[in-house]
């Protein structure tokens, strides 16, 4: 069976346990395996650890199925999350997955960059949240799909029809640029430089 790989990131400054919990279900575990997922890979911060132990008590004790998907974690890279993006990308043993992420500036441009599907599934509990205007912006103009923490299995579907849809990169434009200023205009007001 070839390799498929779902990388999930929560970023490296502010804990996101709704999202660890969310990509945990069963739920969406069946949605990976739907897909053609082999492995689930999850950078779960300083304090994510607990959960992903707890999931696998709950597997142990005939409570949750991890779906035939391999789950496996880490807190923190110092290196960065390259090489955990790019095992992401199709090569001649593995299928191409899909990039997981919150939506922190960083961890979008890294993906991007990449050039990897994406689902950022913003983190509202931030006090002075930017990432729901991020997320939603980057997606109205098919950067990306923005995911939500109550139905992520839509979102891996998304992320499938995105990728087809790559193949004709850039992506399409979905209508005039209200501002334009495109993806450099949302990144520059994101940042706070205002012209």
């Amino acid at each position: 069976m070839t390799q498929r790989i779902c990388f999930v990131t929560i970023g490296a400054t502010a804990a996101f346990d709704q999202l660890l919990k969310a990509v945990l279900t069963s739920r969406f575990l069946q949605a990976l395996q739907s897909s053609g997922y082999t492995t689930l890979l999850l950078q779960y911060g300083k304090n994510g650890h607990g959960i992903l132990k707890d999931f696998e008590a709950t597997v142990a004790a005939g409570q949750a199925t991890k779906c035939g998907i391999e789950i496996s974690g880490f807190d923190f890279n110092k290196l960065g999350l390259g090489q955990e993006m790019w095992s992401v990308k199709a090569a001649e043993d593995r299928a191409e997955g899909v990039v997981i992420s919150h939506a922190g500036s960083g961890s979008i441009l890294d993906a991007m960059r990449i050039e990897v599907p994406l689902i950022v599934v913003p983190n509202t509990s931030l006090l002075h949240n930017h990432q729901v205007d991020l997320a939603e912006e980057l997606a109205k103009q098919g950067y990306l799909v923005h995911g939500h923490l109550d139905d992520l299995p839509a979102a891996l579907v998304q992320s499938d029809a995105l990728r087809q849809k790559r193949q004709t990169w850039p992506p399409q434009s979905l209508g005039a640029d209200p501002s334009g200023r495109g993806l450099a205009g949302v990144m520059d007001d994101e940042m706070g430089f205002y012209d």
